[in-house]
This record gives C-alpha cells, structure tokens and sequence, in this order.
C-alpha cells in the first residue's frame, strides 16, 4: 500500500492527530469558560466586613487582648476629589479604565515571578481585588482564585468602571484598622474624604501595597520605602499626565497624626498585639489580610509575671521621677525586650508609656542609633577573625591601645581621617582593652574597628542578630565601631541573647502557638545555629563582665545575679542604653527623647533633673530591677566560659584556653578575668588586674604619616565639615 507509513514515521502521531488533539484541547478550555462563566455567580457581600476578632494570650494562656473591631463608612465617588482617584489608580492599576477586567498577562507574569523567587507579587486588577475584598475572602487557594477570576469578568460587564471603583475604595484595608478611604482620612489626617489634598491621597494609596509597614508613625524606620512608594505615585500621575510636573514638584509628604487606639489595647497591650503581628506577616506564618479577617487564637511567649515586672521597673525607675514642668521630661520615651538564651522566645517587652499616648513601638523601632552597646560586637569579631593591632599584636582583653581623645586612627600606617572623641572630651593613654571596654573609650574601639575592618564587624553583627538592612550599618565604615547603626532594642536582645548561649542562636520569637476552629498552624523551624565561635562570644562575656563589676554598668549588680553587660549613650545624649544578660536571661532597655510634638528625636540634657543620661543611669537600674523580679526565686547560675588564647589573666600559673567548660570537664569554669570562681556566686568586685607586664602598646610612637589616606575611610582630616559632628561626638557609656 502506497499510503502506508514505515520507518520512524510510524511512531509520529499525523497532522491529523495533531490537529485533533489541540482542537479538542481548546474546546475544553473554551468550554471550561463557558461554564465557570455561567455557573459562578456575583455572590453577596461576603462575612468579612464583619471581621472576628483574634484573640492573643499570655505564655500560661491566660487573655492578653481582642482585636478585630471594624471601622468603615462608605461614601460615594463624587466624596472622593478626583486626584485622590488618580492617586489610588497611579498606584494599584493604571489602565483601569481602559482594559479588562481581568489581566492573564499580567497574572502569569506574577506567578512565574513568585516561583522564580523574584518576590510574592499581586497580578490582579482593581476588579479582581474589589471581588477579594467584597465578595470572597482573602484565603490563598485555586478555587477562590477561580471564582475571583469568573466573578470580576461578570462583574465588569454589568457594572460601570466607576461602580466598581468606588466599592473598592470603599472595601480596602488602610491600616489603623480603617476600611474604606473615609474612614483613613479620618484615621490618618482628621478630616473626610472630600477635604483630602493630592499629596495625602498619594500616601493613603501608598498604604494599600502594605497597611501596617507604611504607617510612618509607627513604624519611622520605615521612612524611605514610605517616601519612596509615595514618590512612585506621584511620579505615576505624572506620566499619565494627571498632574502637572510644576505641582508635583511642589509637594511636600503629608505626615499622618498620630494613631488613636481602640480602649481595648490601650496600656502596653497594643504594642504587644502589633509585635505580634508584625511576627506573624513578616515570617509569613500569616498574611496581613488573612490575620485581618480573624477568628485566630494566638499564644504568645510574653509571660504576664514577667512582663508586669517590666512595666514595673520602667515606672519605679524613670517615669515616676519625671516631671512635666520640665520640658525635656517630655521628650522621655523608654523601650525594652527580653529573651530567654536556650529557647529564643520574647519573654517581656516594653513598648512604651501607654499605646494610646505614645503610638511608636520603643521596643521594635530601629531609628536611634545604639552607642556603645555595639563595641561588644567590634570586639567579638576582633575575636572570631584573630585580628591584630597595626602593629601585628593579637588583639585580646589585655591588648593596649592609645585612648587619647581624638586620637587619629591609622590604616595601614596612614591616617584615614577619622579622629573621634571620648566622652567629655577626656584622654586615656595606654589603656587596655578591658579597661577601656569599661569606660566607654572610642578612640580605642574606633581603632580597633579598623583592625579588624569595618566589612568584618559587619558580618559579625549580622550573624549576630542585627538585620542586614539596618540603616547606617553598611555605610558607616570607620565609624560603625562606635554604634552609628541603628537597630531596635529587640534585634539588639537578640545579639546579646547570642553571647549569652556562647555564640550559639536560636532566632528569637513572640508566639508558641496559633489555631483556628481547632486547626493548628505549623510554625517555621527556627534551628539553632553558630552565629559566633564559643571562644569569641565567651571572652566578649568576660569583658562584659568587668564593666557591670567595676566599669559603666555597676548599677546592673542590683539584680543580685552574675551578670555582663555594656552601656552605651547616642550622639548629643539622644538616646542611652544599657544591654546585659545573666546565663539564663539576655534583656535590653533603651531610653530615647523624642518631641512629642514634631516625633523629633530630641537631646535628653536634664531629664529627671540629672545632667544628662547614660546607659548606667536609668537603663542600668531599670534592667537591674525588672531582672531581679524575673529571676526571683530560680537558681542562681555562674558563666561558664571558655576563653580564647591570649584572653586568659597572666598568672604564675596559667589555665588552659582550650580545656573544655566545667560542664563537660569537671573543670572550675572562669570568671571576668579568666580566674576561678564558684558556680553559685555572683561576682563581687571588679576583676583581678594583670599580675605580669603587660604586652607593648600598639598605639603609633610618631606623628602619622602624612602620605594618603586609604579608601576605605573618610578622606578628609578631622577637622572638615563632614566629620565636625564626630569631633563633637559625645557617644560613650
């Protein structure tokens, strides 16, 4: 037969399969079409309008708090000034008047870009998302994504574009618990939707790509990615040529008032609920909108005991000594956090006076920088990396350097232009590094952060718990050794909480448990992980240990416990701050001035009638007080540690630096110094000095050199303009 086919054309399929197979293939998704078409009907209002509440407990399941109370009002377009509209649109979906309904390119494009790891992006339209919010739910499935599609496709052909712009004005979450873009004209600048000006349109479209984040008064460290989405809206409206580039240039941002709270989280049960939160969407164990439709029942790891000590020590220690006469006294804000070492869990935090007075969380905020509290971090890299002075002495707690104010640090035998004063102005010498770990010295740190180099202390801070992003942290370069950077109290509980296990971390956490209808939720494995060898984190605690024994941190011996810690004071007094951990609790309290007024961070010079504040003041005493209540009545546990070499007190009779701990040895575990002490006692005086000569300083014994500076620091002599503000520095303890 001439038609027949032999060979390797056998095992092709004909044109004529081929053809069949696409063709039936189209017919079934055509009729699959047709037929979600006309069985998917516009439902009505869905049941999230009336949001449940979730409910957050205490560690020992008793109530902490409800949330979930609705606040919206609906209003027509014409309450709606037509740039407002133009904003919103400039933001979510600029084509919405002339395309469809639905966006298949656009939908594939942002699957294909989750999948890829380009980041979990919205493909939907302002139809689909009015349809989401309205009509379903915010759950994450096929079959409502299906209905979502089906329903905005009807939806636009029996509803006018205009219809469908005002339901989603009116149904989208805006933060501050505000549904609909009256009810956050009012939440966000006091005033009804018709009175809203372009430029604070422009920031209530802005909150749509992220509520909660985008609220600049409660979160201020956020303050670049809010300008910078707000910008991107403005600059949207231009190039659809919905505002003049004249006006645009023009604008200034339209800062929000501050929040007002619902009675049920007033007191320190707001900053703990919107901890929680933030816990909850940034680790993705929950999205924002499905946490805001509610019915969860979430446990936290706050223990109420725990947490009213904090409260507790803040008001015995600080705010019952201030004084409204004093102007300064209202400037004092306070934060804190507290977390168990071994288990990672957020114990207590302190967010503030009262969440309907001060809305800003003190405890997760990340806008003042931290002093000297970051000089443990410039040493345990010191540590870890094996550095070396200039001089290529190992740097260890009896390594000298030269503390004299204003000394011009040096690299590679050239001066690098950056000169920074001790506190009050006042010159050390030859000084250890123990020494002038417990007085705060930075002539001292800010050499050795450039020893060990500023890409290393980096690292180390990273890997210590501090988030990558923290502003400062990348571009302070020489003076990131003095605490430029500015993380919050809770990241900076988690770096100490990390020395305190020997340089072993467990990612902290704020809840134990989430369910709903009896359905538990995983939550993600938080591994423990080497953050810092045992040797590095252990000898950083022995220094640490002298500066609560006999340096900056005295104040910290009225927990009655072991304790290590350090001090640390912002620039112009701004901001103190004391970070201390025993073994079995790592803790943070910060005290920071903020105009209640402008929300500008003011100088603290006077508060509670003292000259100015320093870490070993109020902090010191607050922590001291809040971890004796939180230890009462456990054992009292010495450090062991395991020091590295060359960290040991020189003695006749020197121990071995490798030698396992007690815990593993049957060894006497060692002290501030390296000596013996007693499992159970606290240390009760300051460590034993060196009893052999100490190694020669390393500090220059000439002029610096004159040739050129390195790159890697400010190429200017101390006495520019750029760096006048760190000569006039007054960071330290």
């Amino acid at each position: 037969m001439s038609g027949q086919r032999t060979g390797w054309r056998r095992v092709l399929p004909t044109w004529r399969t081929m053809l069949g197979t696409v063709l039936l293939f189209l017919l079934l998704v055509v009729g699959g079409l047709i037929a979600g078409y006309l069985l998917v009907d516009i439902p009505p209002a869905n049941s999230a309008a009336k949001a449940q509440s979730n409910v957050y407990l205490y560690s020992d399941g008793s109530e902490l708090a409800r949330d979930g109370d609705v606040n919206r009002q609906n209003v027509t377009l014409s309450q709606v000034p037509r740039s407002v509209q133009q904003a919103v649109l400039a933001a979510e979906d600029r084509d919405f008047y002339s395309e469809s309904a639905v966006d298949p390119a656009a939908m594939l494009r942002a699957a294909w870009n989750t999948v890829t790891g380009k980041g979990k992006q919205s493909g939907s339209t302002i139809t689909q998302q009015y349809v989401k919010n309205y009509y379903l739910g915010q759950e994450q499935t096929v079959t409502r994504k299906a209905k979502e599609f089906f329903i905005a496709i009807k939806l636009d052909r029996e509803v006018s574009k205009d219809n469908i712009l005002e339901g989603y004005l009116n149904s989208s979450y805006y933060g501050r618990n505000a549904y609909g873009i009256q009810a956050a004209a009012q939440a966000y600048y006091g005033r009804n939707s018709e009175q809203l000006t372009t430029a604070q349109g422009a920031y209530l479209a802005t909150l749509l790509n992220a509520p909660s984040a985008y609220d600049i008064t409660a979160h201020p460290g956020n303050r670049p990615r809010v300008l910078a989405r707000w910008n991107y809206v403005l600059d949207g409206m231009v190039k659809q040529k919905w505002l003049a580039p004249a006006e645009r240039a023009a604008m200034r941002f339209p800062t929000p008032s501050p929040a007002r709270t619902s009675p049920g989280l007033t007191g320190q049960r707001g900053y703990l609920v919107e901890a929680v939160k933030d816990y909850l969407t940034d680790h993705k164990i929950l999205g924002e909108d499905t946490l805001r439709a509610g019915g969860y029942r979430i446990t936290t790891t706050i223990s109420k005991k725990r947490q009213n000590a904090f409260v507790k020590a803040v008001n015995t220690r600080l705010m019952d000594r201030l004084d409204d006469s004093r102007k300064v006294d209202t400037y004092v804000r306070a934060g804190g956090a507290s977390i168990d070492p071994a288990s990672g869990r957020v114990v207590a935090l302190y967010g503030g006076i009262d969440y309907a007075k001060q809305y800003v969380n003190g405890a997760t905020r990340s806008d003042y920088q931290v002093g000297s509290t970051f000089k443990p971090i410039v040493f345990a890299s010191a540590v870890a990396h094996h550095s070396t002075t200039q001089d290529g002495a190992r740097i260890t707690p009896h390594t000298l350097y030269d503390g004299d104010n204003k000394r011009m640090t040096i690299s590679h035998g050239r001066p690098t232009g950056f000169a920074p004063a001790n506190e009050d102005d006042r010159s050390y010498g030859p000084i250890t590094v123990t020494e002038a770990t417990d007085k705060s010295v930075n002539a001292v740190y800010a050499q050795m952060g450039i020893d060990v180099g500023p890409g290393k202390v980096k690292d180390t801070a990273v890997d210590l718990g501090i988030p990558a992003d923290t502003p400062s942290l990348a571009s302070s370069q020489g003076a990131i050794s003095l605490g430029t950077a500015t993380p919050s109290v809770l990241d900076m509980t988690q770096v100490y909480a990390t020395l305190a296990h020997h340089g072993k971390q467990r990612p902290y956490t704020l809840v134990d448990k989430v369910s709903k209808s009896d359905d538990e939720l995983e939550l993600p494995e938080r591994p423990v992980s080497t953050a810092l060898a045992r040797d590095a984190a252990d000898t950083t605690t022995s220094i640490l240990r002298s500066v609560v024994d006999g340096g900056t941190g005295t104040a910290a011996q009225g927990a009655g416990r072991p304790a290590a810690g350090k001090t640390g004071t912002a620039e112009e007094d701004k901001a103190a701050w004391f970070a201390g951990y025993t073994p079995d609790l790592a803790t943070v309290v910060a005290v920071l001035g903020q105009n209640p007024e402008s929300a500008a961070q003011e100088p603290l010079y006077g508060a509670a009638g003292l000259p100015r504040v320093n870490g070993g003041d109020f902090p010191a005493e607050i922590w001291a007080d809040y971890t004796a209540a939180a230890l009462a009545g456990r054992p009292v546990h010495d450090f062991h540690l395991r020091l590295a070499k060359g960290a040991e007190s020189p003695s006749p009779e020197p121990s071995d630096s490798d030698s396992a701990s007690p815990s593993e040895s049957g060894a006497p575990s060692t002290g501030p110094t390296g000596s013996p002490t007693e499992p159970t006692t606290p240390p009760t005086g300051a460590p034993t000095p060196p009893t052999t000569e100490a190694p020669s300083p390393t500090f220059p014994t000439e002029t610096p050199p004159t040739s050129e500076p390195t790159d890697d620091f400010p190429t200017v002599g101390p006495q520019s303009d750029d760096l006048e503000w760190r000569l006039r520095s007054r960071w330290g303890g």
